[in-house]
């Protein structure tokens, strides 16, 4: 079977016409199959373009491994394995990026990455499986192509084992810079920036100070918070949406059965068509801000105003507040301190780090039960342990899962901690509920799956909440404040589902626009 098929060739040969100069891809091989299967690769990729040459005889110090570099040396990148699956689209990019063709950055951050000073030298772990590790590649991938003072090798860390255990590498992105630790999970280029280039943040402070009052600010890049942003565009009033980072938790979600018209999608993807349409309409988009404070007008007719953590500042006549959830952690003794040594919460990116291993679950529910069948598939045994009596997974999913051999489920136990040396998880602890007797578990990763908290602490008693921290609404979307809304997983609306988010996103904009319409007038 060949590394790509002919549709997909011919796909790559219609990107590849965007090529603007030269490139090589120079491979380090040895007698391994994925050294075969690379000098596939790269002889399949040469003939797409007249401007694409290979040579088989470099000397890197992995192998396999390759090197896309420009004609002038100037420009270059390095993939340390085969970039398949979720990494293809970096293999694409780097192609593009190396051989001139612009990315689609903003154009102040590119000139700031290309007058970068100083020698940077990024190292990337990833795995094929992580849907994060794509947004860090290309990110570093775009600087090294942009800047001949940074230089970046993404490492598939399943091939590259040794090195991973060497380092003690437990997560995936993780990511060195000159040799020593940087950073570990998902960033992207606005992100890396601010902590290589001390003055970016306050450029980026400046920028967001100086825009002009919107109609709405829409606080949140994910489902709910693109659909409000672009049902209140398409009213024509002024919009604009800060985040963190669009798409936030769909990101971390992979197989996606249940959107409604797509039989089958997945979290990246959608996140991906999602920033698509907003693109279509005339709103700005902030990225990589965190807002710190919400304060609500002083008198009848002035603004909200809303701070970044940067210093920036935005003001809007109305709030759509669609910030979303994260993962729940235990909160046990270990979880903190072995976070990215052995205790997990994205099964998808970091279990095949975990191949031949034992690991656990936390967590009974579809999430649990899912991610010990994902996993059942790399690891040597998964224990998945509930504090409920019962399992609370979907009945398909709990059969799915009792017919693997190397599941053990077991209920009514209560994780108490996380066990190490040190330096990495060993084990794990629980109190089994009916006996009170507790037990250890020897294994070397802790995957936590106790569901959502919502990301509502940094708005204070601005708005009211439940106490579980969820922001109440009203089935117009409405808070206890007039002209702030809220929609999504952050809200009190029952179903936390992608689908549900959108609806309620739309709904919150429909509000929104009503609520100016009436207060203009």
């Amino acid at each position: 079977m060949p590394v790509i098929d002919q549709s997909t060739a011919d796909q790559l040969k219609t990107y590849l016409a965007n090529l603007r100069r030269p490139i090589r891809l120079i491979a380090t091989l040895d007698d391994s199959v994925k050294s075969a299967e690379m000098k596939e690769l790269v002889e399949t990729i040469a003939p797409l373009s007249e401007l694409v040459t290979v040579d088989l005889t470099g000397s890197a110090s992995r192998a396999p491994s390759f090197l896309i570099s420009a004609d002038d040396g100037q420009s270059e990148v390095e993939f340390a394995g085969l970039p398949l699956g979720h990494e293809f689209s970096s293999l694409i990019l780097a192609l593009l990026h190396v051989g001139g063709h612009p990315p689609k950055e903003d154009a102040e951050l590119l000139e700031s990455v290309a007058t970068l000073e100083g020698t940077y030298h990024f190292e990337t772990f990833f795995s094929l499986s992580c849907q994060n590790c794509p947004d860090v590649i290309q990110a570093l991938n775009i600087m090294a192509a942009r800047n001949p003072n940074v230089s970046h090798v993404a490492i598939d860390g399943a091939l590259f084992q040794d090195e991973v255990e060497k380092r003690k590498i437990m997560a995936v992105p993780t990511v060195f810079l000159n040799g020593e630790p940087f950073g570990s999970g998902r960033m992207n280029l606005s992100e890396i920036m601010a902590r290589v280039d001390t003055g970016s943040a306050d450029k980026a402070a400046k920028k967001l100070s100086a825009q002009a009052p919107y109609d709405v600010l829409v606080v949140g890049g994910g489902p709910a918070g693109a659909a409000a942003a672009i049902y209140t565009a398409r009213k024509g009033i002024r919009t604009a949406i800060i985040a963190e980072q669009f798409g936030g938790q769909l990101m971390d979600t992979m197989g996606i059965e249940n959107f409604i018209s797509v039989p089958y999608t997945e979290g990246p993807k959608l996140t991906a068509e999602l920033e698509r349409h907003v693109q279509e309409y005339d709103l700005d988009v902030f990225s990589q801000q965190r807002i710190s404070e919400l304060v609500r007008p002083s008198e009848k007719g002035a603004l909200f105003a809303l701070t970044t953590e940067s210093g920036g500042s935005l003001k809007a006549k109305a709030v759509i507040l669609a910030t979303g959830a994260r993962w729940k952690t235990i909160g046990v003794p270990g979880e903190a301190e072995y976070r990215n040594k052995g205790v997990a919460y994205c099964p998808h990116c970091d279990g095949p780090l975990y191949k031949g291993k034992r690991v656990a679950v936390i967590g009974g529910g579809n999430s649990g039960v899912e991610a010990a069948i994902d996993l059942a598939g790399i690891v040597s045994h998964v224990t998945l342990i509930e504090y409920d009596n019962q399992l609370r997974a979907d009945a398909v999913l709990q059969k799915k899962m009792h017919s693997l051999p190397n599941v053990t489920a077991i209920v009514s136990a209560q994780t108490t901690e996380i066990l190490g040396d040190e330096e990495k998880v060993n084990g794990l602890r629980y109190k089994d509920r009916e006996s009170q007797d507790e037990h250890d578990v020897e294994l070397e990763g802790a995957f936590v799956q106790i569901g959502l908290v919502p990301n509502s602490e940094w708005l204070g008693d601005v708005v009211a909440k439940s106490a579980y921290g969820e922001i109440e609404i009203d089935h117009r979307c409405e808070t206890s404040v007039p002209g702030i809304f809220a929609a999504g997983d952050v809200t009190t609306v029952p179903y936390k589902q992608i689908v549900i988010s959108m609806g309620e996103g739309s709904k919150a904009a429909l509000s929104a626009f009503d609520y100016l319409i009436r207060a203009d007038g």
